[in-house]
């Protein structure tokens, strides 16, 4: 398995969403928690191994390091729920004009890529710890993509350039692709703090507000210059 540069989150490293999403398809289950042990590398070769007898589950390995390992999960609270696309646009305007993102080069929300390198998402808030953006992917949508997604807009609902967080644990379930060119939500909630540790959950509707796709999230407060 190779992360390629396309889709960094922090500029030397993969998005933990995407990669998150690339190792829960070597998992048996349409529910997957998948845990982030270090910054995934890009472009070099990673190895997938099953996790050992006692889980159902896949472990990502950098030679001997331990990258990122999935396991079969579950959530059992109700998602995110949408708001109007009018709010949602409103929302993103916001989030573009901040001009204070602390990973500009995201695949998934950086502000500083190139029109079409990357899902353009923008989670401005809606209220405190509520934030919501559109989302027009113009490719066809695979399931790491709709992790992908699912990721950054959990982080957001924090307010990082206070505070910068990476993505720790992330547990999604993928129940529909969207439509090439379909008008979509995503949404992110903050739930808690706890330290450096903090609790989000987002979600993702369709054109016709069906349920895509929805994740709990682990986030962990970091100094950005760690991840270069």
């Amino acid at each position: 398995m190779i992360i390629a540069r396309r889709f960094r989150g922090p500029d030397a490293s993969g998005n933990g969403g995407y990669t998150a999403g690339l190792l829960a398809s070597h998992v048996d289950s349409d529910t997957v928690t998948v845990s982030l042990r270090r910054p995934p590398p890009l472009d070099v070769k990673l190895r997938v191994s099953p996790a050992d007898d006692r889980w159902l589950g896949a472990w990502l390995w950098d030679g001997d390091e331990l990258v990122a390992e999935a396991l079969t999960g579950a959530i059992v609270v109700p998602p995110v729920p949408p708001v109007p696309a009018a709010v949602a646009a409103e929302a993103a305007e916001k989030f573009r004009a901040a001009e204070n993102h602390p990973f500009p080069q995201c695949f998934v929300c950086g502000t500083d890529r190139e029109p079409g390198d990357g899902l353009a998402l923008a989670p401005g808030r809606v209220e405190d710890g509520l934030v919501a953006t559109p989302w027009r992917p113009d490719e066809a949508v695979t399931a790491e993509l709709v992790w992908a997604a699912l990721d950054c807009p959990g982080g957001w609902a924090f307010d990082p350039p206070e505070s910068p967080a990476v993505l720790g644990t992330m547990t999604a379930q993928v129940v529909d692709l969207p439509e090439t060119g379909e008008d979509c939500l995503v949404m992110g909630l903050a739930r808690s703090r706890e330290g450096r540790k903090l609790h989000a959950a987002t979600a993702l509707y369709g054109a016709d507000g069906r349920l895509l796709g929805r994740s709990e999230q682990i986030w962990i407060e970091v100094d950005p210059r760690r991840f270069g």
